[in-house]
């Protein structure tokens, strides 16, 4: 496809997509003295950390060792904004691992926006520098190759259409469903391998490319007793409000869910601003899920943190069994299915909280919590959703090296087995972790033990210029399971922005550093020097 006429803007790495991965991929080439422009589909950078209003998900030895430097700068750059500018009890501020929301699932929970400053802090000396352009309201549509190279991105600004054409000699694809891999006709797997393929355990016996993880439209809530902040009924209310799936003890809008772990039926309890001492919550997921009390489970303020009277509610990030959509692929199914499958999440997410407002059960035998605001100056949205849906599962590069089952499963490999890789480039640690899906299948949630991220992952079999750098390396639909969290992802972009400035500092190719030992020598010297881990201590998987 030809370049479009006009002068295309020239950069070192342009890096598309702004969330978790394209961030810390953007840092490196920066730190490395690189020029990069950074695009971003919304207005909000930061990913599953911002526009998708996640709470980090992380391994239990987080505040220790098993991530880089720079995710670990980031975390600390969210503790101190809170210590700078919030109320916090002296005890509270004084604590070296402090929780800002004391949320269940992550010894960090925290809220959307203090996560986007302290990202846009860390990107602005470079910006300063002239070292970085951030495009945000933009999205690429149109990838111009030549043979197993891509010259260029041609991208879109969403809101009034306006396109330009970025040429690179790196380009990163940090999209949330690897969007780059479609334009740039770049090999790669999406949805469901067949067992056949890997020998995967899990894996289903036939290959569905629509049978995907489930998508989440998240959003805050918190809790004003005596007041009423009911919203009007969604259009799709009777829908959810009588859905029950197969694989479901009762109806989906109900406290009654499925463990992950066990699919055992498990009652959830929901009690708003519980008289807890935050102090007194202990985030660990290898011991305890912390999902079955849906309130604190990601809390992203806990107002008892505080000094009395600075805040006279809690707020909740509602990322729960209930209102998790599979009915539509998100990906590979057309733009026509795409954009339902976005809106119906964001009924159902609408439907959750208006049964929760009128119908939910209360422990006092009445029924509803109209005292329950939605929040969009936490989201920073008009409606009070979340900017983006929260992806689990994207395309994936046809890779060098595939991470599957047989690498990382605890009844594989034992609690202290894994993978050893002579290219390994980081680390990572969580359960395989899958959510319903679109082909209707329940959880697949089972053990698996701490991982590292071998360089051959981030590599496409075929083209030369182009990296992953987010959810798209080369897993497969069971492995991503693990390699899809917040610190994962920072530790692929990191590693995919400074292996792009690398091979443009020393003249050399992507698969040439992974190939060649002293070549990859010389690059694990330079992700040691900007401390990124590349292998773990003994540890046992959970």
């Amino acid at each position: 496809m030809p370049i479009p006429t006009g002068t295309p803007t020239d950069t070192d790495v342009l890096v598309t997509g702004g969330g978790t991965g394209g961030v810390a991929a953007a840092l490196a080439a920066c730190r490395a003295g690189r020029t990069v422009v950074l695009t971003e589909e919304t207005d909000w950078i930061g990913g599953q950390l911002t526009a998708q209003a996640v709470p980090p998900d992380e391994h239990p030895w987080v505040e220790q060792f098993g991530v880089t430097a720079g995710y670990r700068a980031l975390r600390e750059g969210i503790r101190a904004y809170y210590r700078q500018w919030y109320p916090l009890r002296a005890e509270a501020r004084d604590l070296p691992h402090l929780n800002p929301g004391a949320g269940r699932v992550s010894k960090l929970c925290h809220e959307p926006r203090v996560a986007l400053t302290v990202l846009e802090s860390m990107l602005a000396p470079h910006i300063a520098a002239g070292r970085l352009t951030v495009l945000t309201h933009t999205r690429p549509v149109a990838a111009h190759t030549d043979g197993d190279v891509l010259r260029a991105v041609t991208v879109e600004d969403v809101r009034d259409g306006a396109r330009h054409t970025v040429a690179a000699p790196y380009v990163l694809d940090a999209t949330e469903t690897g969007e780059l891999l479609e334009l740039a006709n770049v090999e790669h797997a999406v949805g469901a391998e067949a067992r056949s393929e890997y020998d995967e355990p899990h894996a289903p016996d036939t290959a569905d490319p629509l049978n995907q993880q489930g998508i989440t439209v998240c959003f805050a809530l918190s809790h004003h007793e005596g007041e009423n902040h009911t919203i009007d009924r969604p259009a799709d209310y009777g829908f959810w409000r009588s859905y029950r799936p197969d694989f479901w003890p009762g109806p989906l809008l109900g406290f009654l869910a499925p463990d992950p772990r066990s699919l055992a039926p498990v009652p959830r309890t929901f009690v708003p601003n519980p008289d807890v001492d935050p102090l007194r919550v202990d985030a660990d997921q290898s011991a305890d899920a912390g999902d079955k009390e849906l309130w604190g489970f990601r809390r992203i303020l806990a107002r008892a943190l505080h000094r009395p009277g600075a805040f006279d509610s809690d707020i909740t990030l509602v990322n729960w069994p209930l209102n998790d959509y599979w009915l539509k692929p998100l990906v590979g199914g057309g733009e026509e299915t795409s954009r339902a499958a976005v809106e119906e999440a964001r009924q159902l997410s609408l439907s959750v909280l208006y049964w929760l407002q009128t119908e939910a059960p209360r422990t006092d035998g009445g029924t509803g919590f109209p005292g329950l605001r939605l929040r969009p100056d936490v989201t920073g949205t008009t409606d009070g959703l979340a900017k983006a849906p929260y992806v689990r599962e994207s395309r994936r590069i046809k890779a060098v090296t595939t991470v599957t089952e047989h690498d990382v499963a605890i009844d594989l490999v034992g609690p202290y087995g894994g993978t050893r890789h002579r290219d390994s480039v980081g680390v990572g640690g969580y359960r395989i972790d899958l959510h319903p899906s679109t082909g209707g299948d329940t959880y697949i949630d089972i053990g698996s033990v701490p991982f590292e991220i071998p360089l051959g992952a981030l590599l496409p079999r075929r083209m030369r210029n182009l990296l992953p750098a987010g959810k798209n390396i080369g897993t497969t639909h069971i492995t991503n399971g693990c390699y899809r969290l917040h610190p994962v992802e920072w530790n692929i972009g990191e590693v995919a922005g400074a292996l792009a400035a690398h091979c443009l500092e020393e003249g050399v190719r992507p698969h040439q550093v992974q190939e060649e030992d002293k070549r990859l020598e010389e690059f694990t010297r330079v992700l040691d020097r900007a401390g990124v881990q590349r292998h773990w201590p003994d540890v046992r998987g959970y």
